[in-house]
């Protein structure tokens, strides 16, 4: 038996073999276009990446804002801080203790207080940090406090006006002020005043007044200031008492040209501190909405007392008396913040309810 009838023709082998090399070539081809894809997603993928982390940088390096560059020492200075037990107010103390200051820490909670005072005698290596009792909820603790102090210190040259409470309820202090008001300004006009004798006699010397850009927008109710006639809106109190801050430190500025005083309002940023702990109580699905954005968007207490740290110490701000600040630099408020008729009425007001007697 012939086996030749079972054997392809050469031509048709010839085609067979060049068919499977060309589909050999086409899967080679093939594969090689997917390795670029896959390649190229990767590249992708990896530029993406490499730019939303520069982008984050650049937001977070812009939503830092400004640092105060100044050097200026404060050896033989005395700085008084209300609120300096937490948040930006400790940092603020930290870097007058560090600077060679003596800081009094001027606080309502003495435990938290005493705690943060020796945290920064051990971070900054200077011993001379103390801690004095202040409720600015009470117009008799802030008196005690302003005459212990004048009894026991030489000077005063930095007064920071640093403390304060954001939008809680509608409480009512010991002298029957509506608490966002009486604490945020009240106190802390009542207590300027009565260390301006110091502050003169230590010139020049300087009073920093932590406001907020939340006074935009903000009105002094003249005829309503503690929500007693029409009802009570934590946020409406507050961006009251934060534009009193700009309209205080304004007025002070204007009384005390030529003593050798100067006066200071800021806006320290969006902080990540316990200061808005009461919004949570208004709204209580904001913590759960803001806890990833606040650590994204929001500054670290020590960003945030950077202007603070500014007003304070660099030089030759004296010409800037009664400016307003943010991020290490001058900016104009809102124009409710501008408003001298309003801040001289809003003085004689705050004069005749904590009983001012002796006004500059």
């Amino acid at each position: 038996m012939s086996l030749r009838g079972s054997c392809c023709p050469p031509n048709l082998m010839s085609m067979t073999l060049v068919r499977n090399q060309a589909e050999v070539q086409q899967t080679l081809d093939t594969g090689e276009m997917m390795d670029r894809v896959i390649t190229s997603d990767r590249v992708n993928h990896g530029a993406v990446i490499a730019l939303a982390a520069v982008s984050l940088i650049l937001l977070r390096k812009w939503i830092a804002g400004g640092v105060c560059k100044s050097r200026a020492g404060l050896d033989g200075k005395t700085v008084v801080i209300t609120g300096g037990n937490n948040g930006i107010g400790k940092e603020t103390a930290r870097e007058m203790a560090r600077r060679g200051a003596r800081v009094v820490m001027a606080c309502r909670d003495l435990t938290s207080a005493e705690n943060a005072a020796d945290s920064i005698r051990r971070s900054t290596g200077n011993g001379n940090v103390v801690v004095r009792h202040l409720n600015l909820a009470s117009l008799y603790s802030v008196r005690q406090f302003a005459k212990e102090l004048i009894a026991t210190e030489e000077r005063l040259d930095i007064l920071i006006n640093n403390a304060g409470v954001m939008m809680c309820p509608k409480w009512t202090t010991e002298d029957g002020f509506e608490t966002q008001f009486a604490v945020n300004h009240l106190g802390h006009f009542l207590l300027t005043n009565l260390l301006l004798g110091m502050l003169k006699r230590s010139s020049p010397s300087r009073v920093v007044n932590v406001s907020s850009i939340a006074h935009v927008g903000g009105k002094i109710e003249f005829d309503d200031l503690f929500f007693d006639k029409n009802p009570y809106s934590p946020l409406a109190s507050y961006k009251q008492s934060k534009l009193a801050n700009i309209l205080f430190s304004r007025e002070l500025a204007r009384r005390m040209k030529g003593t050798g005083v100067s006066s200071y309002s800021l806006h320290p940023g969006v902080i990540r501190t316990g200061l808005g702990r009461h919004i949570e109580s208004w709204y209580p699905m904001m913590k759960t909405v803001m806890t990833l954005p606040s650590m994204l968007l929001m500054k670290t207490p020590w960003q945030g007392a950077q202007t603070s740290i500014y007003c304070a110490v660099t030089e030759g701000l004296e010409r800037k008396s009664g400016c307003y600040f943010s991020d290490c630099a001058d900016k104009d408020p809102a124009p409710e913040g501008k408003d001298d008729a309003v801040a001289r009425r809003l003085w004689e007001e705050s004069a005749r309810l904590v009983e001012l007697n002796d006004q500059c």
